[in-house]
């Protein structure tokens, strides 16, 4: 009987230290995630530094490859990869699967050891959920590059800005959010659920400011916080679907803050002067340039915010950014969809 529990746990070592590798790779070369390759490798580290406490020597004399039943035994499509999502999947199956099995078997020899495997099990659960809502949120943002804003104000009326909305979707914006101020709830809740629609209508992301709530209940994509706003991850607790979330930052202190939490995108800025955040002084390329880097090496998209105009365009697109959110440049120009599509052919020519 020992020589099949150590035949066991060294079967599912292997099969949990090669998932976590796959896991690895993918937030390594797919998601371009430094905080979350960093997680993947110290999971794989602590599951060969568990199986490194127990009898070396019974484990490797009990493998027996070559005599192994299992060996090429396949069931339907069990192989079939049709994407690297399909393997990331597959991975983060087959490691915590592996991880329950060493926990179980491991108890007969080990019972600290096992408690460990029992306690990777855990973080491998929590860390598969963290990759694959980074990765949904690679795919739906990873396209924007133009980020429209439309303020819903007492005096504006709810046609006008849904109107601005379809204009905006019509002239190639890639997201628009709603900031709805100083505005009842109920006119907050049917505005957002006209902006959904018409986003949906164009395949155009919609967001929501501040309002995760509201959010949630018109099936908005994502909500987008600011640093006085409900915090992230009290945000996402409240989520019934995959949903984008975005953070505004002003500083290098707030926006280190901000990648800790991994959201969808950071909103940069300001990066000249503007009438919508003229609270906040303008923090231009000084803050931008380097935020960028940093974004680069967390594998977090990003939109610079803040007074851009077509007349500054290709001096903030001349920092390297991107992605860019316009308020005012676009809602209060004569004919809002031509200057949107002049926008994202100056974005697109970049």
């Amino acid at each position: 009987m020992e020589k099949a529990v150590y035949r066991i746990i060294d079967a599912n070592f292997n099969r949990g230290r090669e998932a976590a590798r796959v896991m690895e790779e993918y937030c390594r070369f797919f998601l371009d995630s430094g905080p979350l390759t960093a997680r993947a490798k110290r999971l794989r580290h602590q599951l060969c530094g568990a199986v490194a406490r127990l009898d070396a020597g019974k484990l490797m004399t009990a493998r027996d490859s070559a005599g192994d039943v299992g060996r090429g035994m396949q069931v339907g499509d069990q192989m079939v990869r049709r994407q690297l999502g399909d393997a990331l999947i597959a991975a983060c199956k087959r490691l915590t699967e592996a991880l329950r099995a060493l926990a179980e078997t491991t108890a007969i020899v080990d019972a600290e050891v096992a408690g460990a495997f029992e306690a990777l099990r855990f973080e491998a659960y929590a860390l598969e959920k963290d990759i694959t809502l980074s990765g949904d949120a690679r795919q739906r943002f990873g396209g924007v590059r133009l980020y429209v804003l439309i303020t819903a104000s007492p005096e504006d009326s709810d046609s006008r800005v849904l109107e601005l909305a379809a204009e905006c979707s019509l002239g190639g914006a890639d997201c628009i959010q709603l900031r709805a101020k100083n505005i009842p709830d109920d006119r907050v809740f049917h505005l957002s659920g006209g902006l959904v629609r018409i986003c949906a209508e164009h395949n155009v992301l919609s967001i929501i400011n501040d309002r995760v709530d509201i959010a949630v209940a018109t099936g908005a994509d994502g909500v987008h916080l600011g640093q006085n706003d409900l915090p992230l991850a009290e945000a996402r607790r409240l989520q019934t679907r995959p949903m984008l979330f975005g953070l505004s930052t002003h500083s290098t202190e707030q926006l280190d803050a901000a990648i800790a939490e991994n959201p969808a995108y950071i909103a940069l800025g300001p990066a000249f002067a503007t009438a919508t955040k003229a609270h906040e002084p303008c923090v231009g390329p000084a803050y931008i340039r380097p935020a960028l880097g940093l974004l680069g090496e967390a594998g977090i998209a990003h939109v610079a915010i803040g007074g851009i105009t077509l007349d500054n365009l290709e001096e903030v697109l001349g920092w390297g950014v991107r992605a860019i959110a316009v308020c005012s440049a676009v809602t209060h120009a004569r004919n809002t969809r031509t200057q949107c599509r002049q926008f994202k052919e100056r974005l697109r020519g970049r």
